[in-house]
């Protein structure tokens, strides 16, 4: 039986597991860069070559277990796989253990936090990422990857970082005074802090890969220039982790490519780095 990160299969049952994982190898919508269906298969194979000792917290993480909990493979229609990625979210959240996915383009959010939110009450969804993904709907669909998050900012406290891109026609969705744009990040040292004052209680994190500067992810469905960097961003996390309760979050648009193992990688890195965050503030 594959577990994740060729974990011992002590520690990847679901009786032991303090987390479950779901993969939705999903690349129906995406308009530009193809090859986000293989990013869950990309992801489990850079995190069975990965050292499982963090050494930034001292803890092996995957000792607290990880449950593979299978695919979402629904692709006939955008609405289709989101209500089967929002059933299998419900299911598993059942079983109140930390929720985690890995698609996939961002579509794959949309029914994974409409059924977090329906469960966890003042959610704040915290979007790292170079796109807004405001669109109330584009090319016919609601569940386009331009529309990751229009529904979680209708209904939650959606706080948005590392944007650098967006279309006219998203201004007037933007969360007032919860937009981190990139450029500004730039220049303001005291950005973290400047993010967590914003982000409170139940917390959804959605990290689409392209928040990331492409010198460090360059395999993506979009790359940006411009992007976060490595400490940073998991000093960002670190602090959201010890300040809220995180009750679930994803990790999307990594790309197959001729370019896709380092971001794999950090992809991987960045997963069992969220993990251990989760663990230390738990116990």
């Amino acid at each position: 039986m594959k577990t994740y990160a060729g974990i011992p299969e002590e520690n990847a049952s679901l009786e032991n597991s303090k987390v479950v994982l779901v993969t939705v190898p999903y690349d129906g919508t995406s308009t530009w860069g193809k090859g986000a269906d293989k990013g869950p298969e990309l992801f489990l194979d850079a995190s069975e070559n990965m050292e499982l000792y963090d050494i930034e917290t001292g803890t092996e993480p995957y000792l607290e277990g990880v449950y593979l909990a299978g695919e979402v493979s629904e692709n006939s229609t955008p609405e289709a796989m989101t209500e089967a990625v929002y059933q299998k979210t419900k299911e598993l959240l059942a079983t109140d253990k930390l929720f985690t996915l890995f698609g996939g383009e961002h579509s794959v959010s949309i029914g994974s936090i409409r059924a977090v939110g329906e469960k966890f009450e003042n959610l704040t969804v915290l979007q790292l990422d170079a796109h807004t993904d405001l669109r109330p709907e584009f090319h016919g669909s609601t569940s386009n990857h331009a529309c990751a998050v229009f529904e979680a900012n209708q209904k939650h406290n959606l706080v948005q970082v590392g944007i650098r891109s967006m279309d006219a026609e998203e201004v007037e969705y933007l969360p007032e005074g919860r937009v981190f744009f990139a450029h500004e990040i730039a220049n303001n040292e005291n950005w973290v802090n400047d993010v967590l004052e914003k982000v409170s209680g139940n917390v959804y994190i959605t990290i689409d890969l392209d928040a990331f500067d492409p010198s460090i992810a360059p395999s993506t469905g979009t790359p940006e220039p411009g992007g976060l960097q490595w400490y940073p961003t998991l000093e960002l996390l670190r602090k959201v982790f010890e300040k809220c309760n995180v009750v679930a979050f994803d990790i999307v648009e990594l790309m197959d490519s001729a370019y896709s193992k380092p971001s794999a990688f950090l992809a991987a890195k960045l997963y069992y780095k969220m993990l251990a965050y989760y663990h230390i503030n738990k116990d």
